[in-house]
């Protein structure tokens, strides 16, 4: 019979974790579909807000950087 490859440490990482998982049990995960919390909105809000004050520029070879649209509006930096 042919020898078997021994386990890279990618194999031997999962096999640990498998062991883990029966020990504690699999990870939490929450559902995506809720509703929004009144200090959600207003974080969603105030990063609206920020995305706004700034401009993405395009480089003719094809990087992009982001700028101020407005240099002297400070209201939100």
């Amino acid at each position: 019979m042919a020898k078997e490859k021994a386990e890279n440490a990618s194999q031997r990482f999962m096999r640990a974790m498998g062991k883990l998982r029966m020990i504690f049990g699999p990870a939490n995960r929450s559902s995506l579909v809720h509703e929004m919390t009144e200090q959600n909105r207003e974080l969603l809000a105030r990063r609206e807000a920020e995305t706004q004050q700034w401009e993405t520029l395009h480089r003719p070879d094809g990087s992009t950087y982001v700028v101020p649209r407005n240099p002297e509006d400070k209201s939100l930096r």
